[in-house]
């Protein structure tokens, strides 16, 4: 299932949701060379974040291979600073492409629901809740973290629980059959949700690279709390469709869609 709209209107321009798929593609073409080598494992050595070497549980020279001829090699100091720039890394054209469009989906209506600053701390609050997940699952490994899913995670979380009622249009693609459904935000964002927490799970104990799950899980549980606190009332109640009990919708059931 692949999200292609959603029936939510905004009402502000979303320039925070713009800047920020803005400095993901910017970092991908400028420090990551749009994923070609040496400069994608160059870029995530120093940029992504890893656990081990951020609470000093490696030591200095401990070695990982990120590249068919590129290791990581741990400096054994604290880069705090990779909790900021691992959100604009990522591994491949999929995994960005995938991020940038969720954001574009969901960005706007949370964008909207609480202003153009308010939004921008909360992205990096979600952001930052996620990087934490995923350490405390694995406070020792040496495989470092790239990717803004975890901070996309948290504005999933918000929208979930600002537009549980409101109809995503999925693409669903089974073998050479394909078609478009239109479902509630709760179903296919909490479909989403528990595969985070089974892959979160499985990958227990499991060493090597791979997807981060738990950092997926606490950006969305922590967008899911953050919103209380950041939403703005006045802007939220614009929406036709907000809330949980709101009857109203332009797809009122689960159909197939043009």
């Amino acid at each position: 299932m692949f999200p292609i709209r959603d029936d939510n209107p905004h009402f502000l321009t979303p320039y925070v949701t713009y800047a920020i798929v803005t400095l993901n593609v910017a970092a991908w073409v400028l420090a990551q060379g749009m994923g070609t080598e040496p400069s994608l494992s160059r870029s995530v050595c120093l940029l992504g974040l890893t656990p081990g070497e951020l609470l000093n549980t490696l030591p200095a020279g401990t070695r990982f291979q990120v590249g068919p001829h590129t290791y990581c090699v741990l400096t054994g100091s604290s880069n705090f600073y990779t909790l900021l720039t691992s959100m604009f890394m990522h591994g491949g054209w999929m995994h960005i492409i995938g991020n940038m469009w969720f954001l574009w989906i969901f960005g706007n209506n949370v964008e909207d629901s609480m202003g153009h600053v308010r939004f921008a701390l909360f992205y990096v609050l979600c952001g930052l809740a996620a990087a934490f997940a995923q350490i405390i699952s694995n406070p020792d490994s040496g495989v470092p973290m790239v990717g803004a899913s975890g901070a996309i995670g948290g504005v999933m979380g918000a929208y979930v629980v600002l537009y549980p009622r409101v109809h995503v249009h999925l693409l669903i693609i089974l073998g050479f059959y394909m078609t478009t459904v239109a479902v509630p935000a709760v179903f296919m964002l909490g479909y989403w949700f528990v595969l985070q927490v089974i892959g979160g799970f499985g990958s227990i104990g499991a060493s090597g690279g791979g997807t981060a799950f738990w950092a997926h899980i606490g950006g969305f549980l922590a967008g899911a709390a953050l919103i209380t606190l950041f939403k703005v009332p006045a802007l939220v109640s614009r929406h036709p469709y907000h809330g949980a009990r709101q009857k109203n919708s332009p797809t009122n059931s689960w159909r197939r869609t043009r």
